[in-house]
């Protein structure tokens, strides 16, 4: 039995953390998962021992001089989501369990593709071979302004949540364009938190249990 791969996606300050920690409590609970299947969490970058090394080097350089240009980071971003997919998702699958993680190549084409104005053809091109063809069941996309996600990120912004508004903005829209192309289900992240964590549960609730 191959099991379930659920993904959030979103910018900076959309909640996605807080609402992937009430999704670990829910579905134990919610009857949805068969038995005997169990719940991964992971994330993008650094959902495995070599993406932690990756992560640092993506979102906080030690130095300016090893900031990396905008090719090397999408290469990164890719070499990331390869080791991800062949050491901790697709084994989880194919023992049945369900995994959930916090961004996959939704992210890499809306801030590599949109935001850093690389080629869109050769991220997916790598898209393919860094995942294996895999693709997430769900994606629920968290929908939040530029304006409230600033608001929410003051504080302990990495290098890429520290980007200007001219990027973001790009970011922002790419997201939108990648969630009707790909069939995203939005959500309203602007609304407080319980109302945005019913809501998820609501349309999970009633997509995998059909």
């Amino acid at each position: 039995m191959k099991g379930r791969f659920l993904v959030l996606e979103g910018i900076d300050g959309s909640g996605k953390s807080t609402q992937l920690d009430h999704l670990l409590r829910w579905f134990p609970v919610s009857g949805l998962m068969p038995s005997g299947s169990r719940l991964l969490r992971t994330r993008e970058p650094g959902g495995t021992s070599l993406g932690c090394v990756l992560r640092d080097l993506l979102l906080q350089p030690s130095s300016s001089d090893s900031v990396p240009e905008a090719m090397t980071e999408l290469l990164l971003y890719a070499a990331d989501r390869a080791q991800h997919v062949a050491q901790v998702i697709r084994p989880a699958l194919d023992r049945g369990d369900w995994v959930i993680t916090e961004r996959f190549s939704g992210s890499m084409l809306a801030y590599q593709g949109y935001g850093r104005g690389l080629d869109h053809s050769l991220i997916r091109y790598l898209e393919g071979v860094a995942t294996s063809n895999l693709h997430p069941d769900i994606t629920l996309w968290l929908d939040l302004t530029l304006t409230e996600s600033k608001r929410r990120c003051r504080e302990g912004r990495d290098r890429i949540e520290s980007e200007g508004i001219n990027f973001l903005s790009r970011v922002a829209q790419g997201f939108s364009d990648i969630g009707r192309e790909r069939g995203w289900i939005r959500i309203d992240a602007a609304s407080a938190e319980s109302t945005v964590s019913a809501e998820i549960k609501t349309v999970l609730h009633s997509v995998l249990s059909k």
